[in-house]
């Protein structure tokens, strides 16, 4: 699994906005854009670059804390 994997990301649209806005609240406060699918690859190309800043910081990546709900069986 790549770091980046590690993190829950989401696609959502918001009447609000009138746009869809991507997620990853453990790294990024979001992006927006109109197409859910290139939004996504977006938001996935976001969240390397941020973990890449990290890395050239040399600071430690945060604890991904933000986990999509699961079915309880």
């Amino acid at each position: 699994m790549n770091e980046n994997d590690r993190y829950h990301k989401w696609v959502e649209w918001s009447e609000k906005d009138d746009a869809y806005i991507g997620h990853c609240p453990d790294l990024i406060t979001g992006i927006h854009g109109n197409d859910p699918t290139r939004l996504y690859a977006e938001l996935c190309d976001a969240v390397d670059e941020v973990i890449r800043h990290f890395k050239q910081e040399g600071r430690p990546l945060p604890p991904p804390r933000i986990r999509p709900m699961r079915e309880v069986g």
